[in-house]
């Protein structure tokens, strides 16, 4: 029975494709978090993570993966989206507009998803661009900075790189 049910999804050329399509995400999401964010002293990130562990932040880069120890290009993950969802699901029920397009069916649906898109980017650049800033005031236990040339460089790089995690 179930290796009949195996055989199926390979024959079904659309769940195939989808399951093909999934599979890759999850190897490009992988390999981004195993990518350090550019500017990022690796050593002195090591030094604070090592002085968290049975915190709560080590406990949060415990469900990150260690990709926030690691302060890694998809270390936002899909926190943006999900926030922007949120919201929007907030707006809908205050805004006329947003109930009316909630109403219009698949069409509607739709247009709240690519505001929900849109959302998406401008919420990651403002928690990347928070991030950024934030970097450039730690220092590890021994006094190193954690970005050592801090500038705006630094933050674009930063917001860029971060930013992708949800595109």
């Amino acid at each position: 029975m179930v290796g009949g049910g195996l055989q199926n999804l390979v024959k079904i050329p659309e769940l195939k494709k989808r399951i093909l399509f999934t599979l890759g995400l999850l190897a490009i999401y992988r390999i981004g978090a195993h990518i350090p964010t550019p500017g990022i002293d690796g050593k002195a990130l090591a030094e604070i993570f090592a002085r968290t562990q049975g915190t709560i932040l080590g406990f949060f880069d415990m469900f990150s993966g260690g990709a926030l120890s690691r302060l890694t290009i998809f270390a936002l993950g899909i926190m943006p989206y999900i926030s922007a969802s949120i919201i929007l699901q907030l707006l809908t029920i205050v805004s006329p507009y947003l109930d009316k397009l909630k109403k219009e069916g698949e069409q509607g649906h739709r247009k709240i998803t690519q505001y929900t898109r849109y959302g998406t980017v401008l919420l990651s650049v403002i928690q990347s661009t928070g991030i950024s800033f934030g970097l450039e005031a730690m220092r590890s236990p021994g006094g190193a900075p954690i970005v050592p040339f801090p500038g705006w460089p630094f933050r674009l790089m930063t917001i860029l790189t971060d930013r992708k995690s949800v595109v």
